[in-house]
C-alpha cells in the first residue's frame, strides 16, 4: 500500500506539474496518472488501495467542502436565492431529458435505459467545480454578483437530486416501479442535511468557546482534526439513516462549516480555512488519481462517435437549463457563459455509479459505462480548462472590501 501511495503522490504531482507548464489544468495530469497506474493499464496500484478508493475519494471531497463552507458568505448565498435552488435540479433535468429523447435513436437503447443513462451522466462533479469556486471566492472574481457561491451551492445539491433519480430509474429498469417517496426524499434530504450540519456547527462552536473560557485554548490544528472527525460522522449518519430517512451528508458538512464561520472569531475561521486549503493539496492528488484509476479506458474505445455526439447534445440541453435558471438575474452574457462552462465537468459521480447498471445485469450496462467513461475523459478536462482559462475574461473582480 505504501508503494501505491508513493506512486499516487509523486507521479500525480509530477504529471500535474507538466500539465501546469503546458498551461493545462492540473487535474488532467492527475486523471492520466490514475488511468495509467490503475488496474486497466499498468496495474501498479495495490488492490487494498483500490478497495477503499471510494472512501478515500469521499474523505478528499469532505476536505474541500469544509474549505468551501468556511469560505462561503451566507449573506451572499441568501442574496442569490431562486437561481441557486433552480441550479440544483433544472440543468440535470434538462440533460436527463436529452438522453430520454435522443439516446434511443443514437445509441439504440430503450426509453427507460436512456433515463438510467441520463441519470448517470446528469450530475456535475463537485470535485472539479468546488475547489475552483473556492479559489474564485478567495480571489474575489464574480463575488459582486455571488456567482461562485451560486455555482457552489447548486453543484452541492445537484448530486443528491441526480442520485435519487438514478436509484428510481434503475429500479424501474429492473422491473420495479417509481416510488413517490423517492422524489419526496429529495427536498427532505436537503433540508435535514442543512439542519443537521447547522446544529452540529453550533454545538462545535460552543465546545470551542467553552474550552477557551476555561483557559483550555484548543490549537487550530486540533480544531481541524476535531472538525474532520465530526464531518466523517455526519457522512456516516447519512448511511445509518438511509433505510428510514434521507439525509444529505455532504450538505451537512458544508452547513456545519458555514455555522462555524459565523460563530467563530473571524481570524479563527480564516486560519481553519487556510489549514484545510493546505490539506487539500494532498487530498486533491489522491482524489483525482483515484478517480482516474476507476476509469476503464477500454470502454472509452468502445463508446465511439455516437457516444460523443450524445454527450455533446446533452450538454447543449444542460447549458440551456443553466441559462433558464439565470433568467431575471443581473448577470451579463459573459457571466452566464461562465456558469454554463462551470456546469460541464463530470467525474466523481460518474466514476462511482457508472458501473452499477452493468453490475445490476441490465442489458444497457456496458454502453452506460462506456458513455460515462467517455464523459469523464472529455468533460472534466474541458470544463476545468474552460474555468481556469476564462474566469478572468468572463468575470469581474470585486475590489471592494
Amino acid at each position: 500500500m505504501l508503494t501505491s501511495l508513493a506512486f499516487i503522490f509523486l507521479v500525480g504531482l509530477f504529471m500535474a506539474a507538466i500539465c501546469q507548464r503546458l498551461k493545462l489544468p492540473r487535474i488532467i495530469g492527475m486523471l492520466i496518472t490514475g488511468i495509467v497506474l490503475g488496474p486497466y493499464v499498468l496495474d501498479l496500484l495495490d488492490p487494498s488501495i483500490l478497495s477503499i478508493s471510494a472512501d478515500l475519494r469521499q474523505m478528499a471531497l469532505i476536505i474541500i467542502l469544509l474549505k468551501a463552507g468556511l469560505s462561503l458568505n451566507l449573506a451572499d448565498l441568501k442574496r442569490v436565492g431562486r437561481p441557486a435552488i433552480m441550479m440544483s435540479c433544472v440543468p440535470a433535468s434538462c440533460e436527463i431529458l436529452a438522453f430520454f429523447l435522443f439516446a434511443p435513436g443514437i445509441l439504440g437503447v430503450t426509453r427507460i435505459e436512456a433515463a438510467v443513462m441520463g441519470a448517470v451522466l446528469g450530475a456535475v462533479s463537485p470535485a472539479v467545480v468546488v475547489p475552483r469556486m473556492v479559489q474564485l471566492m478567495d480571489a474575489k472574481y464574480g463575488t459582486d454578483k455571488s456567482i461562485p457561491q451560486l455555482i457552489l451551492a447548486g453543484a452541492s445539491c445537484d448530486d443528491i437530486f441526480v442520485i435519487v433519480l438514478f436509484s428510481t430509474f434503475l429500479g424501474m429498469a429492473q422491473g420495479g416501479h417509481a416510488n413517490l417517496m423517492d422524489f419526496i426524499n429529495i427536498p427532505v434530504s436537503i433540508v435535514l442535511g442543512i439542519a443537521l450540519g447547522a446544529i452540529t456547527g453550533y454545538l462545535l462552536s460552543l465546545f470551542f468557546e467553552t474550552a477557551y473560557a476555561h483557559n483550555h485554548c484548543v490549537r487550530n490544528s486540533i480544531k481541524v482534526i476535531v472538525v474532520l472527525g465530526v464531518s466523517f460522522l455526519l457522512m456516516a449518519v447519512e448511511t445509518w439513516l438511509e433505510e428510514s430517512i434521507s439525509v444529505s451528508g455532504l450538505l451537512a458538512v458544508v452547513s456545519m462549516a458555514c455555522v462555524l464561520k459565523i460563530k467563530s472569531v473571524t481570524f479563527v475561521s480564516k486560519r481553519l480555512s487556510e489549514k484545510f486549503g493546505k490539506l487539500w493539496l494532498a487530498a486533491e492528488v489522491l482524489l483525482f488519481v483515484l478517480v482516474g484509476a476507476a476509469v476503464d479506458i477500454r470502454y472509452t474505445l468502445n463508446a465511439g462517435i455516437a457516444a460523443i455526439l450524445m454527450i455533446f447534445l446533452a450538454l447543449i440541453f444542460r447549458s440551456a437549463g443553466v441559462a433558464l435558471c439565470l433568467v431575471g438575474t443581473p448577470m451579463t452574457w459573459k457571466e452566464r457563459l461562465f456558469c454554463m462552462i462551470a456546469y460541464l465537468p463530470k467525474a466523481t459521480v460518474q466514476a462511482a455509479i457508472g458501473s452499477v447498471p452493468l453490475a445490476a445485469g441490465l442489458a444497457c450496462g456496458k454502453i452506460v459505462l462506456s458513455v460515462a467513461v467517455m464523459a469523464i475523459v472529455t468533460t472534466a478536462p474541458v470544463g476545468a480548462f474552460g474555468m481556469d482559462v476564462l474566469y478572468k475574461k468572463l468575470l469581474n473582480r470585486d475590489l471592494t472590501d
